[in-house]
């Protein structure tokens, strides 16, 4: 195929993970010249084609919160000073982080497009943030600006889209779903992982959740089922990951005294499929106020392994219309604990249905392939 030579492109995000990779190499593809300004790249089962131009920035941080909103404002400034003079010819593709960064298509005079799986500031409602609060009324109304004059604008899900529409009319938006890190099912048995002998896994039935533990994630709903369960000793919860709600669940399962449960810290990209593949059930639980369009990319990876999956989110999200649509998951509320416990326990005990639910998951992941990131090169260009 022959490249675009007459433009040039810039991709912008500050933590350049496998999704942004995928987008960059789709490009360097079809255009000539591809530029990329980050402050970090992460790559997980795809590497950066090397012929993609990349401009460093500070890093984004996570925590404490203080750190990020500097980090934010730091990478802010830099992206406005590098797209104004080193990249002024360039179109601008927005990706993630900072959240507030495709607002800067309001003041410079680039071809700007977004990629938004993180509505904001609606997800500044978490917090406590009302939309009566005067930095939500206003990057509200700087949004309806920023879309409308936007090139193109890519969501994942129809839902998302939905979501979108207070702020541009639905025929801008497109829609277009992402990818897992994994591209075939190389879960790994339990006889040679590595990661199940570390953990004593061995002949237990392992519940997990694995990511960060922040605000949108309410994992502690995992603890109160755990505490429903205790005295199963076939079913073992399994945390993994980090975040500063971390410690607090912590000190919850000790005063508990829960024995069922477990926290492995974050693993390592080398150890990721080990410890994904001890998984006999994934969890997936996100805030209720924010998860009505939201598909976190563990979903995903869950799927690509033949994983069965746990979702704790609304009836009217696109995780459970996933659920139904698939079959490769149960989607339930954070008041149907009973029902939840009871679903685990069905699973545990019913061979037929996880092999049932893990085929289920494997055709599911063959609608979310790497091939994506193509088809939204292809809508850019169209």
């Amino acid at each position: 195929m022959k490249k675009i030579k007459d433009r040039k492109i810039v991709i912008v995000n500050q933590a350049v993970n496998y999704l942004t990779i995928g987008f960059a190499n789709s490009f360097y593809e079809r255009f000539e010249n591809v530029s990329l300004i980050t402050g970090s790249i992460h790559a997980q089962g795809e590497e950066l084609n090397s012929g993609i131009k990349v401009q460093l920035i500070n890093q984004w941080y996570e925590s404490p919160v203080h750190r990020k909103i500097w980090s934010f404002s730091v990478a802010l400034l830099k992206i406005w000073t590098l797209v104004l003079f080193k990249y002024p010819r360039h179109e601008v593709f927005f990706v993630s982080v900072p959240p507030m960064g495709y607002l800067l298509n309001l003041i410079l005079p680039n071809r700007f497009s977004m990629v938004i799986w993180d509505i904001y500031p609606d997800v500044l409602k978490i917090s406590g943030m009302r939309d009566t609060h005067f930095l939500y009324r206003l990057w509200s109304f700087l949004n309806k600006k920023s879309f409308k004059k936007a090139y193109r604008l890519y969501t994942i899900t129809p839902f998302m889209a939905q979501a979108l529409e207070k702020y541009v009319q639905r025929d801008k938006i497109i829609v277009l779903p992402i990818w897992s890190i994994f591209q075939n099912n190389d879960k790994v048995p339990s006889h040679q992982n590595p990661f199940v002998k570390e953990h004593k896994l061995e002949n237990k039935f392992v519940v997990q959740y694995s990511g960060n533990i922040g605000l949108t994630h309410n994992v502690e709903i995992l603890i109160t089922i755990a505490e429903l369960l205790r005295f199963n000793d076939k079913i073992v919860f399994q945390i993994i990951g980090r975040g500063h709600r971390k410690s607090y669940l912590k000190k919850l399962v000790e005063d508990k005294k829960l024995l069922n449960c477990m926290f492995v810290p974050f693993q390592s990209d080398e150890m990721f499929p080990y410890s994904l593949s001890s998984a006999d059930l994934g969890v997936v639980v996100l805030e209720e106020l924010v998860s009505k369009g939201s598909v976190p990319s563990k979903s995903y990876n869950l799927m690509s392994y033949g994983i069965p999956s746990l979702y704790v989110s609304s009836k009217d999200s696109q995780l459970n219309i996933y659920a139904q649509e698939y079959g490769h998951a149960k989607c339930f509320t954070k008041q149907e604990l009973q029902e939840i416990a009871a679903f685990i326990v069905s699973l545990s005990m019913d061979d037929n249905l996880r092999k049932q639910m893990s085929e289920c998951a494997l055709m599911a992941a063959q609608d979310f392939r790497r091939s994506n990131a193509n088809k939204f090169v292809d809508a850019y260009l169209s």
